[in-house]
C-alpha cells in the first residue's frame, strides 16, 4: 500500500485563496459584462441616482413645508430641467455669436504655424509641407468608412442619448418620489437573516453618496467660477461655455477640472496668443491648487475620504469599462464601497465576543 503524501499547509492555504479569488473575479467579470451589455439602461439609472442624491433634500424640504410628496417632486424636477435647458441655451448663444471669430483666429493661427515651419529653424520647404498635407488627406480619404455609415452611427448615438435622457429623467423622478419604497422592495429580495445588514449598509452607502455628490458640486462650482472668471478677465471668448465644461469635468476628481481647464488654455491660445494662454494656464493651476489643498480636505470630510491612489485607479477602471461616463460614476461608487466596508467592519468588531478574564491564580 502506497504511502499518502500530505499537501504542505502553505500550498493548501494558497490553493484555497486562489480558487476563491478566481470565483470572485469571475463573478465580477460577469457583473461588468452585464452592466456593459445593458449600458443603455444601467448608465442612465446610475446618473439618476447621482441626481437624486443631489436633489432629494429639496424634495424633503418642500414636503416638510406642507407640499405633497408628488407635487414637491414635480417642482424639483422642473427646476432642474429649467436650469439645464437654460445653461444649454446660454452656451448655444455664445457658440453662435463667437465661433465665427474663433474660426477666423484658428485659420490665422494655422497660417502662422505654417509660416514658422517653412521660415523658422526647421527649414521645411513649401513642397515638403504640401506633400505631407497631401499624404494626410489621402490617408483620411482612403478610410473604408463611408458617409452613410457615419450618418447611421450618429443617428444611432443620438437615439441612445435621447432614450437615456428620458430613462434617467423618469428614474430620478421615481427615486425622489418613492425611493424608500423601492429600497424596501430591494431589501426584501435578500434572505431574511441578511436584511438588517443589507438595509444598514444601503443607508450607509446612500449617506456617502449624497455627501460626495453635494461636496463635488461645491468643488465643481468653485472650479468653474474661478476658471471662467480668469477667462473673462483675460478676454478669452466662450467664457460661460468654458465654465459649464469645467463644472461637468470637475465631477471626475483630481484630473477632470484640470483637463477641461486646458480647453480654456487652448481657446486662449487660438484667440489671444501665447501670452494670454500662459496666464490662463497659470490661473487653471492656481484654481487646482486651491481645490486640492483647501476645498477637497475641508468640504469632502472624513465621511467620503478616499485615498488619491484609489481615486486614480477607480477613474482608470471606469474609463476602461464605460468610457467618460464610467469615469464620472467610478469615484462615487468607490466612495460608497468605502463607506459600506467601514460600516461592515465596525459591525463585525461590535459583534465579536468580549475576551473572558483570566482565571485567578491559586493562592
Amino acid at each position: 500500500m502506497s504511502e499518502r503524501h500530505e499537501v504542505p499547509i502553505g500550498v493548501e492555504i494558497a490553493a484555497g485563496w486562489a480558487w476563491r479569488f478566481l470565483v470572485i473575479a469571475a463573478a465580477g467579470a460577469v457583473g461588468i459584462w452585464f452592466l456593459r451589455y445593458f449600458s443603455e439602461v444601467t448608465v442612465p439609472v446610475a446618473i439618476a441616482l447621482l441626481v437624486t442624491a443631489l436633489a432629494v433634500n429639496g424634495v424633503d424640504f418642500l414636503e416638510r413645508h406642507k407640499f405633497p410628496r408628488l407635487l414637491a417632486t414635480f417642482v424639483v424636477v422642473l427646476v432642474m430641467l429649467t436650469a439645464v435647458i437654460g445653461m444649454l441655451g446660454i452656451v448655444g448663444q455664445q457658440l453662435s455669436t463667437q465661433v465665427t471669430d474663433l474660426k477666423a483666429n484658428v485659420v490665422q493661427g494655422i497660417n502662422q504655424i505654417q509660416d514658422w515651419i517653412t521660415q523658422g529653424p526647421l527649414g521645411v520647404t513649401d513642397s515638403q509641407l504640401q506633400k505631407w498635407v497631401d499624404q494626410a488627406t489621402a490617408t483620411i480619404s482612403s478610410s473604408d468608412t463611408s458617409l452613410i455609415a457615419r450618418i447611421s452611427e450618429v443617428g444611432t448615438t443620438l437615439t441612445h442619448i435621447v432614450a437615456g435622457f428620458f430613462i434617467a429623467l423618469f428614474s430620478a423622478f421615481f427615486f425622489l418620489y418613492q425611493g424608500d419604497r423601492i429600497w424596501s422592495w430591494v431589501v426584501s429580495l435578500f434572505p431574511r437573516a441578511a436584511r438588517e445588514r443589507v438595509d444598514s449598509s444601503g443607508h450607509t452607502a446612500w449617506r456617502s453618496l449624497t455627501a460626495f455628490v453635494r461636496a463635488t458640486v461645491l468643488v465643481a462650482l468653485t472650479d468653474a467660477l474661478g476658471i471662467a472668471f480668469a477667462a473673462w478677465v483675460l478676454g478669452v471668448p466662450l467664457t460661460f461655455a468654458i465654465g459649464v465644461l469645467v463644472f461637468i469635468g470637475a465631477f471626475v476628481p483630481v484630473i477632470g477640472a484640470f483637463l477641461s481647464g486646458l480647453v480654456a488654455v487652448l481657446v486662449a491660445l487660438v484667440a489671444q496668443g501665447p501670452w494670454t494662454a500662459l496666464f490662463m494656464l497659470l490661473a487653471v493651476i492656481a484654481v487646482q491648487q486651491l481645490e486640492a489643498h483647501v476645498l477637497q480636505p475641508f468640504i469632502m470630510g472624513r465621511l467620503v475620504a478616499v485615498h488619491p491612489l484609489a481615486i486614480i485607479i477607480a477613474i482608470a477602471a471606469g474609463v476602461i469599462v464605460a468610457g467618460v461616463v464610467g469615469a464620472l460614476i467610478a469615484v462615487p461608487l468607490a466612495a460608497c464601497v468605502n463607506g459600506v466596508v467601514r460600516h461592515l467592519s465596525d459591525l463585525s468588531q461590535q459583534s465579536l465576543p468580549l475576551a473572558e478574564p483570566p482565571d485567578p491564580e491559586p493562592a
